[in-house]
C-alpha cells in the first residue's frame, strides 16, 4: 500500500489525483513553482515543496527537483498526472532507481510507444491494424516524396516524435510536398529535437475513437470501453464523450480486442490510452479503424469514462502501482453516456488568444451523481501565462447522448467568469449543434461549423437577454403603489422605453427596452430582440432574469457592481460598465486633450497620428479600477498627438491623445 504521494504536477490534474488518494488515506505532497505558491493544488495537499521559477523548464520538468522533494518528504510513489514528465522513460527509470513507485507504465513500455514509427511497426507485428503508409528508416526527401506518391494523396506527414498537433501537415498534392517536408521537418526539430517524418494516408471524413486501456503486473489487460474525441481544434481536443455515437457491438469488440492487443504487445502495466484514427465517411465498420498512437498516461478526457463506468480510474493506478490487480472484464459495465468539455482562458473571437489574469468572479456548477467538475482554479486565483489556461473540465451524464448534451449545455450557463474570457459560449453551441445532436462528426467538425461556433463580437442572440439584466428593471418591476414612482419609461405619446449608454468590452454600446402590454423589446447595437413571459428572481448578490425569447427559455444572471453591471447568459460573462463620471466630464471639458481620468493601463490605442476621428469615437481603452473603459472623442477632428502606447501605465490627469485645434472660422 501507497503511504506518501508525491504529485509532480499542478492544476486540474493535481486536485484529481490529491482528491481520491486522500480518501484512501494517502498522504499527499504537492511541488509548486513560485507562480503556483498560492495555487489550489498547494492548498489541498499535506505538505508542499517549492521547486523552482515559474518557468515549466525550471521547475515542473526538472526531474532532479522532484526527485529531491520526494526524497525530502520520504514519499514512496510519485504519480506524473498528464504532460511534464508523465510520459518521460528516463524519468520513470530514475523513480525506479530511487526506490519510488513510479504510478505508470515501466520506461520500456513508454519507450516502445514513444515514438510514432517504432509503435506503428510493433503493432503490426501485433496484429493491429494501422493506416497505410510509410513509416521506414529512409528519410531522404526524395525517397519520402515517392512514398506519397504510392500511398496515394491526400497524405500526412506525421513527426516520429510528434503530439499535440505539433510537426503534422495534410498534404493535397505531389505540388505541394516538398515545401510542407521541409516545414513539417523544421517545426519537428524545434519541438522535440527529432526532425524524422513518417506519412499516412490522410482518411477522408476521420473521427477519432481511442480506447481506455489497463493492465497490471500479473499480465492482465482490460478496457474500460470507447471515447470519441472528433472535436478538435489544430488537433487538440476539445469535447469527448464516451461511449462512441454509432458504435455497434461487432465494432466494439474488434476495437477493444486490437487496443488490449496493442497493450499487451508492450507488457502495459497501469493506464493507457490506444488511439484510432477511424473511417467517418459511413457507418463504423470491423476494417474501418487505423492505429494512431498510444498515450502511456492517464489522459485529460478520464472522467467521461468514469461516469459510464463507475470506475476511479486514479483509484485503480494507484491500487495497481501497489501490485493490486485490474476487475475482470465482465465486471466492468457500460451504463448511459457522457460528455466532456475543456473550458479554457481564451477568447473565441479573437482567434482564441489566450486570456490570462485574475479571476474576480468565479462560478462553476456543483458537483452531483451526473454533473461534474474538475478545477485547479478558485475565484480570486489566476490564470497565468506560464501553463495550460485550462479553467475546468466540465462533464454531464445522461440516460441518453442527448441528455447528456442539454445538461452539459445548462452547465455552461451557470458559469460566471469574469474578467477572464472563456470559450463557454463556443462549448455550448458546439453540444446544441443540430450537426453534434445528429452524430454527424469528424475531426473538421469545429473548422467547418465555425461561423456558428463564433458568432461576431456582440451577439444579442448569443448574450441571450443579459442586456436586460444591464438595464436594472428592479424599479420597473417594483410593486409601488405610486405609478408616478415607477421607472417604466412612460410617456404620453408612446410606447414606454428605457434606456442606457454602457460600454461593452471597452466600446460603447447603446441599450433600450420597449414595452408593449407583457411584451418587451430589446435594442441593443443595431439589434433586437422580443421576450415573453419575464421572471424576476433575487439573489444574494444579484438577481436572475428569465424569459422566453423564439420559443427557448433563456436566463440571465446579473450583479451589481461599483463599475457597472456583470450579466451572466448562455455561457459568457459581460460587464457592461456605466460611465465613469470623472472620465465624463474630461472628455467634455478637456476639448482638444484627452486625458486620463484615473491611473491605470493602456489596454489598446486604437487611433494614430493624423487620423480623422468622429465625435464618440473609441481613441484609448484604459484598464482602471478592474474595468475597460474607452476614452472617445469629444468632436469631430484629426489626431495632433498620441502619447501611449498599449500596455503603458498611465496616472490620472496624464495627457493620452490630442486632437488637432478648432479652426476659429468653424461655426
Amino acid at each position: 500500500m501507497i503511504k506518501t504521494l508525491l504529485i509532480a504536477n499542478r492544476g486540474e490534474i493535481a486536485c484529481r489525483i490529491m482528491r481520491t488518494a486522500q480518501a484512501m488515506g494517502i498522504r499527499c505532497i504537492a511541488v509548486y513553482s513560485e507562480a503556483d505558491a498560492d495555487a489550489l493544488h498547494v492548498r489541498m495537499a499535506d505538505e508542499a515543496v517549492l521547486i523552482g521559477p515559474a518557468p515549466a523548464a525550471d521547475s515542473y520538468l526538472r526531474a532532479d527537483k522532484i526527485l529531491a522533494a520526494a526524497a525530502q518528504t520520504a514519499a514512496d510513489a510519485i504519480h506524473p498526472g498528464y504532460g511534464f514528465l508523465s510520459e518521460n522513460a528516463e524519468f520513470a527509470e530514475a523513480c525506479s532507481a530511487k526506490g519510488i513507485i513510479f504510478v505508470g507504465p515501466s520506461a520500456a513500455s513508454i519507450r516502445a510507444m514513444g515514438l510514432k514509427d517504432r509503435a506503428k511497426a510493433l503493432m503490426e507485428t501485433a496484429g493491429v491494424p494501422v493506416t497505410p503508409g510509410y513509416h521506414g528508416e529512409n528519410q531522404d526527401p526524395g525517397h519520402l516524396r515517392d512514398a506519397a506518391e504510392s500511398i496515394g494523396y491526400p497524405v500526412l506527414i506525421k513527426a516520429v516524435a510528434g503530439g499535440g498537433g505539433k510537426g503534422m501537415r495534410k498534404v493535397e498534392r505531389a505540388a505541394d510536398f516538398l515545401a510542407d517536408l521541409e516545414s513539417c521537418k523544421r517545426e519537428a526539430s524545434k519541438s522535440f529535437g527529432d526532425d524524422r517524418v513518417l506519412i499516412e494516408k490522410f482518411i477522408t471524413n476521420p473521427r477519432h475513437i481511442e480506447v481506455q486501456v489497463f493492465g497490471d503486473s500479473r499480465g492482465r489487460v482490460v478496457h474500460m470501453y470507447e471515447r470519441d474525441c472528433s472535436l478538435q481544434r489544430r488537433h487538440q481536443k476539445v469535447i469527448e464523450e464516451a461511449p462512441a455515437p454509432g458504435m455497434t457491438p461487432a465494432v466494439r469488440t474488434a476495437m477493444c480486442s486490437a487496443a488490449i492487443n496493442a497493450a499487451k504487445a508492450v507488457d502495459y502495466v497501469g493506464a493507457g490510452t490506444v488511439e484510432f484514427i477511424v473511417d467517418g465517411s459511413g457507418p463504423l465498420r470491423e476494417d474501418g479503424f487505423f492505429f494512431m498512437e498510444m498515450n502511456t498516461r492517464l489522459q485529460v478526457e478520464h472522467p467521461v469514462s468514469e461516469m459510464v463506468t463507475g470506475l476511479d480510474l486514479v483509484e485503480l493506478q494507484l491500487t495497481v502501482a501497489a501490485g493490486g490487480s485490474v476487475p475482470e472484464q465482465d465486471m466492468i459495465g457500460l451504463h448511459g453516456h457522457a460528455i466532456e468539455a475543456r473550458l479554457y482562458a481564451e477568447d473565441p473571437v479573437n482567434g482564441f488568444l489566450p486570456s490570462i489574469g485574475a479571476l474576480h468572479r468565479l462560478t462553476l456548477p456543483a458537483d452531483s451523481d451526473d454533473e461534474r467538475v474538475e478545477t485547479g482554479v478558485e475565484e480570486g486565483g489566476e490564470v497565468s501565462l506560464h501553463y495550460d489556461p485550462m479553467i475546468a473540465k466540465l462533464v454531464a451524464h445522461g440516460e441518453t447522448r442527448e441528455a447528456a448534451a442539454v445538461r452539459l449545455a445548462g452547465m455552461l450557463d451557470e458559469l460566471v467568469v469574469w474578467p477572464v474570457k472563456t470559450n463557454a459560449g463556443f462549448l455550448r453551441r458546439a453540444v446544441l449543434h443540430p450537426d453534434f445532436l445528429a452524430a454527424r462528426l469528424n475531426t473538421g467538425f469545429i473548422e467547418t461549423h465555425l461561423e456558428a461556433l463564433v458568432p461576431a463580437a456582440f451577439d444579442l442572440a448569443d448574450a441571450g437577454f443579459a442586456v436586460l439584466g444591464a438595464l436594472d428593471l428592479r424599479p420597473l418591476l417594483a410593486d409601488l403603489s405610486d405609478p408616478f414612482d415607477v421607472a417604466d419609461g412612460w410617456r404620453m405619446n408612446g410606447a414606454p422605453r428605457i434606456s442606457h449608454r454602457f460600454e461593452l468590452d471597452g466600446a460603447p454600446i447603446d441599450v433600450s427596452l420597449a414595452i408593449s402590454g407583457d411584451q418587451m423589446t430589446v435594442h441593443a447595437d443595431g439589434a433586437s430582440m422580443q421576450l415573453d413571459g419575464l421572471e424576476i428572481q433575487a439573489l444574494d448578490d444579484g438577481y436572475l432574469f428569465e424569459a422566453s425569447c423564439g420559443g427557448e427559455v433563456v436566463s440571465a444572471e446579473f450583479e451589481l457592481m461599483e463599475q457597472g453591471y456583470l450579466v451572466s447568459s448562455r455561457g459568457r460573462t459581460s460587464l457592461f460598465a456605466l460611465s465613469h463620471p470623472d472620465a465624463a466630464v474630461d472628455a467634455l471639458e478637456a476639448g482638444d486633450t484627452i486625458k486620463a481620468p484615473m491611473p491605470g493601463k493602456v489596454l489598446a490605442v486604437h487611433v494614430s497620428v493624423g487620423d480623422n476621428v468622429v465625435k464618440g469615437q473609441a481613441l484609448v481603452v484604459l484598464e482602471a479600477m478592474k474595468m475597460e473603459h474607452a476614452l472617445v472623442a469629444p468632436r469631430d477632428g484629426s489626431l495632433a498627438e498620441v502619447r501611449v502606447d498599449a500596455g503603458a501605465q498611465v496616472a490620472e490627469g496624464d495627457i493620452l491623445v490630442l486632437l488637432h485645434e478648432v479652426d476659429a472660422g468653424a461655426d
